[in-house]
């Protein structure tokens, strides 16, 4: 079969020069998100900022040196606070944004459904509860491979 359409094409082009951008204030639990990505998806390089304003510096570099963006942002709601998170996400999704098409995924230990809708509001691709043990962040990464990666077909770098 081609290709073009057995869907290996798409897992191809989702892994060409991947990152996934992690937003994350605490070192500890980066450190476990970077343990849990580089078992789950080896391919695929993890960069990670712990403010907003670092990321927005990251991507507004990416821009300028015409690098690739990252295929996904994963985004902490409280950095500590979520107000700083809430500003971001808008920024990406506003009409004009030049990061409109990357997926942000929004992940808290929070499952307050303001929060929840608050996300989906503001143009967020989805919003996720922070696993609570390492073997969970796997299970969260397997599946977190196996649909944006290897299913779904993400935005190309001129999308």
């Amino acid at each position: 079969m081609n290709d073009q359409f057995s869907g290996r094409s798409t897992v191809k082009q989702n892994f060409y020069k991947a990152s996934i951008l992690v937003v994350e204030d605490n070192a500890d639990h980066w450190s476990l998100i970077q343990e849990a990505l580089e078992q789950c998806l080896p391919e695929v390089r993890a960069l990670r900022v712990s403010t907003a304003g670092e990321a927005e510096t990251y991507l507004a570099h990416c821009l300028t040196n015409q690098a690739s963006l990252p295929k996904i942002m994963l985004l902490d709601l409280y950095l500590p606070d979520a107000e700083q998170s809430w500003v971001l996400l808008r920024k990406i999704k506003q009409a004009n944004s030049p990061y409109i098409r990357m997926p942000v995924v929004v992940f808290s230990y929070s499952n307050l459904q303001e929060d929840i809708n608050e996300l989906y509001r503001y143009g967020g691709t989805s919003y996720i509860v922070k696993p609570s043990s390492f073997d969970q962040w796997l299970a969260y990464f397997r599946s977190m491979r196996q649909y944006w990666w290897e299913t779904v077909t993400l935005p190309g770098q001129n999308g």
